[in-house]
C-alpha cells in the first residue's frame, strides 16, 4: 500500500496541471492563429520545464524507458519522451478543430471497425495512454455517420477539458462522464452500445475504487483494471483495440485490431477468463509500446508493488450491489440483468 493508501495513478492525477489554465489557452491561441509550425517552437521550453520542475514524472519516465529500451535511460531519452507527449497534446488543438489535413495518418485494420459497425451493433473501442487517442477522429472523417462516445473523467485536468470542449462541442456533447456513479455509468454505456454507437474507453489505468488484475507487462507484473472487461462480458459487444502512435513531425500510425466479436463467459470461468483476457491485452499493449517506445504517457510508477488490490476491493464493496443490478436490468434484457445481479455488483469509471 502506498503511503497515503491511494493508488499511484490517482496520486499522479492529483498533481497540478503543468502551466495551468492560462498557459494551455495561450498555447491554443498561438496554435490557432500562428499555425502549427510556430506553436511547435514552444515545445522546447515546455520540455525543459518538465525536465527541471516535474521530478516525479521525470523519474517515472526513466523507470519506464529502462524497461522498454533495455538499458538505463539518459537525459536525452527523457527529453524525447516528454517532447513526444507535449507534441501530441499540442496536436489535439488541430485534431479537434477538424484540421486533419495538417497530418499524415497511415491506417491499418480500419476495415475491421467498419465491418463491426456495419452490422448495426455497438462496438467497444479500447484505447490506452500510449500515443494519441484524439487521432481517432479519422474514423469520424471516414464515416461521418458514426457516433463516437468517449468515456472520460471530466473532472481530471479541467483546463484541458474546457479547451477540448471549446474546440469540438459535438464530441464534448457525446462524452460519457466516467466520474458518475457506477450504475449510471453502466447504464450510459449500455444505452450507447444498444444505439449502435462506438464507445471509446481507456483501459490501461487502475483508478481509485477499481478492482484490478495483475499481468506481465515489459517483463514485470503490472496492474490493469477489470472494469472494462466486466462491462464487455455483460454487454457482449465486440471489442476493438486502437492505437494512435505519434511518429514525429506530422505523422501518425493508426492501428485497429479486433480483439473479440463479443465476450460470453460462463460464471464458473469468469475469473480465469478475465485474467487471460487482460494478459492477452497487456501483450498487445507491450507490442505497440515497443514499436513506439516514446509514446508511453503514464507518467507514474506503473509497476508500483505497494499499490495492491485490497484497497480497491474495499472501495468497490461500499457500492450498493442491488442498485447496480437494478440499473443494469432496466437497460438490458432479463438475461443480462440476471448476469449483472449475480456477478457484477459494482462498476466504477475507467
Amino acid at each position: 500500500m502506498s503511503s497515503n493508501d491511494t493508488p499511484a495513478c490517482t496520486q499522479w492525477k492529483q498533481r497540478p496541471e503543468g502551466g495551468g489554465l492560462f498557459a494551455i489557452w495561450l498555447i491554443r491561441g498561438i496554435a490557432r492563429h500562428a499555425g502549427r509550425k510556430v506553436a511547435r517552437l514552444l515545445l522546447g521550453p515546455i520540455t525543459l520545464y518538465f525536465l527541471l520542475m516535474r521530478g516525479p514524472e521525470r523519474r517515472a519516465s526513466a523507470a519506464y524507458l529502462q524497461r522498454v529500451l533495455g538499458r538505463p535511460a539518459r537525459w536525452p531519452d527523457a527529453a524525447r519522451h516528454i517532447h513526444t507527449f507535449a507534441s501530441t497534446i499540442l496536436d489535439r488543438v488541430f485534431l479537434l478543430s477538424g484540421r486533419l489535413q495538417n497530418f499524415q495518418v497511415t491506417m491499418s485494420g480500419l476495415d475491421d471497425v467498419h465491418a463491426q459497425l456495419d452490422k448495426q451493433q455497438g462496438v467497444l473501442l479500447f484505447g490506452s495512454h500510449l500515443g494519441s487517442f484524439e487521432v481517432m477522429r479519422v474514423l469520424a472523417r471516414q464515416r461521418p455517420e458514426y457516433v463516437i462516445r468517449v468515456v472520460l473523467d471530466k473532472g481530471h485536468n479541467p483546463a484541458m477539458t474546457q479547451l477540448l470542449d471549446a474546440l469540438d462541442p459535438v464530441i464534448a456533447a457525446n462524452v460519457i462522464d466516467a466520474a458518475q456513479d457506477g450504475p449510471s455509468l453502466m447504464l450510459a454505456i449500455q444505452q450507447a452500445v444498444s444505439d449502435g454507437h462506438l464507445v471509446a474507453l481507456l483501459v490501461d489505468r487502475v483508478q481509485s475504487g477499481d478492482s484490478a488484475e495483475t499481468a506481465t507487462f515489459l517483463g514485470q507484473t503490472a496492474r490493469f483494471p477489470r472494469t472494462p472487461w466486466l462491462i464487455a462480458s455483460v454487454l457482449h459487444a465486440p471489442i476493438v483495440l486502437a492505437f494512435g502512435l505519434y511518429r514525429g513531425g506530422n505523422r501518425y500510425d493508426l492501428a485497429f485490431e479486433t480483439f473479440s466479436d463479443g465476450l460470453r463467459i460462463p460464471r464458473s470461468e469468469r475469473q480465469r477468463a478475465l485474467s487471460a483476457l487482460i494478459q492477452r491485452y497487456a501483450g498487445r499493449l507491450e507490442h505497440y509500446a515497443r514499436l513506439a517506445p516514446f509514446n508511453w504517457f503514464n507518467f507514474y510508477d506503473f509497476w508500483d508493488p505497494s499499490d495492491d488490490a485490497p484497497h480497491d476491493r474495499s472501495m468497490a464493496a461500499r457500492t450498493d450491489p442491488a442498485l447496480a443490478a437494478r440499473a443494469l436490468a432496466t437497460a438490458t434484457d432479463r438475461a443480462a440483468g440476471a448476469v449483472a445481479d449475480r456477478e457484477h455488483p459494482a462498476v466504477r469509471g475507467t
